[in-house]
């Protein structure tokens, strides 16, 4: 009698049906999805900031060789009253009196100069020429300035951008700066947690500026062209700002954080000036 062999029978491998594979092909999808967004968050909020710092510290350092060395007159303070809108004909040049440091006049707003002579101004910084440095000791800042606001070439890099047809540092009327809060270098960020009587210097190859931050304007429209103006005051807040011409600085950046819907803008009025 033959013995026989049991025969086992594996069930067949069910198929998906079109609804899991979907779901399946979805699920894929997502995941690749969610990897390549992370990578891009991390390349905005890690890899920009760091080599848009290191850019902005490398420029700094650049700049201060080279006046060191007595050069850089063609980027100087003052560029020329080309650049429109709040510029003073009268003197900015560097006084003949060195180190000395001279402050507001008693009967006016504006600086006194001790040079003897009338010396030329240099002219106007070249399109998106670094050629100042600004520093806020309060919230660490240490960044070049240069010439326009246009976000590859200036903005991007880490600098603060020198909005066209403002005053010059240490100019009559208003020398208004953009930055960025966020990525990129992110040199604005938190220009929100400046008070008044906080210092901003700008440096050039002429002279160091101080100004004084006075007054803050949390939140405004990213249209108000008001805030920049020779005497600035907001078209859209009615009553922040100023009514007298003066030696102005602005500081404007984008708000809330992560966003450019509002604008956050900071004014300082100019202290003193210490020629080279």
């Amino acid at each position: 009698m033959r013995e026989r062999v049991p025969v086992v029978q594996h069930g067949r491998t069910r198929r998906r049906t079109p609804v899991v594979r979907a779901l399946w092909g979805g699920a894929e999808i997502a995941v690749t999805l969610g990897l390549v967004l992370l990578l891009l968050v991390a390349h905005q909020l890690w890899w920009t900031n760091r080599q848009a710092r290191a850019a902005a510290e490398r420029k700094v350092q650049a700049l201060e060789e080279e006046w060191g060395r007595g050069e850089g007159g063609a980027s100087g303070p003052g560029g020329g009253s080309g650049d429109g809108a709040g510029s003073s004909s009268g003197s900015g040049s560097r006084s003949g009196a060195e180190g000395r440091s001279t402050s507001p006049s008693p009967d006016s707003d504006r600086p006194r100069t001790e040079s003897s002579g009338t010396e030329s101004r240099p002219p106007t910084p070249r399109w998106d020429q670094a050629y100042a440095v600004l520093r806020i000791p309060r919230i660490g800042i240490r960044v070049p300035v240069a010439q326009g606001v246009s976000k590859g070439a200036v903005l991007n890099q880490g600098y603060a951008g020198h909005y066209p047809r403002t005053a010059q540092p240490g100019r009559a009327g208003n020398f208004a700066l953009a930055g960025h809060r966020n990525t990129h270098g992110e040199p604005f960020r938190h220009i929100d947690r400046l008070r008044r009587g906080d210092e901003v210097t700008v440096e050039t190859a002429h002279a160091t500026y101080t100004y004084v931050v006075d007054k803050t304007l949390a939140r405004t429209s990213a249209r108000d062209g008001g805030v920049i103006r020779a005497v600035p005051r907001s078209d859209v807040r009615r009553g922040y700002g100023y009514r007298e011409p003066g030696y102005y600085v602005t500081l404007t950046t984008c708000t809330p954080e992560y966003t450019s819907k509002y604008r956050l803008v900071v004014w300082g009025k100019l202290r003193s000036m210490r020629p080279r």
